[in-house]
């Protein structure tokens, strides 16, 4: 029975060694002088304005995790909607259950305000 996720686990571990192998070489072979001009920030070529870290407004991180939050959601949904007639009452009570927990922070991002865009 686990025999047949004995590929998946082999790649897994592939990639993962592939990764290590690269990271450790880099760090030997690298070059390891540190300059002004590699600590400074990189802006497309052009030089700075202004500091290189600078505050992020809130809404962009709510717009960020209520994208991911529906972009999951429908992802979950498409094979749902696909083999709905197999799955029968099972697969709807399922659903229900796993979209209860979302459309209550749905309502509540909705409550505090956060789908406006000002």
């Amino acid at each position: 029975m686990l025999l047949e996720y004995a590929a998946i686990g082999m790649m897994i571990f592939v990639t993962t060694l592939v990764g290590a192998i690269a990271i450790f070489l880099g760090s030997i072979f690298g070059p390891k002088r540190v300059t002004d001009k590699k600590a400074a920030p990189y802006e497309s070529g052009m030089s700075p304005i202004g500091p290189g870290t600078r505050q992020v407004p809130v809404r962009f991180y709510r717009v960020a995790v209520l994208f991911i939050l529906f972009d999951i959601e429908v992802v979950f949904f498409l094979p749902w909607a696909i083999a709905f007639r197999d799955l029968g009452l099972f697969g709807l009570i399922a659903m229900l259950i796993f979209n209860i927990p979302l459309i209550i922070g749905f309502v509540y991002e909705w409550k505090k305000g956060a789908l406006q865009w000002d």
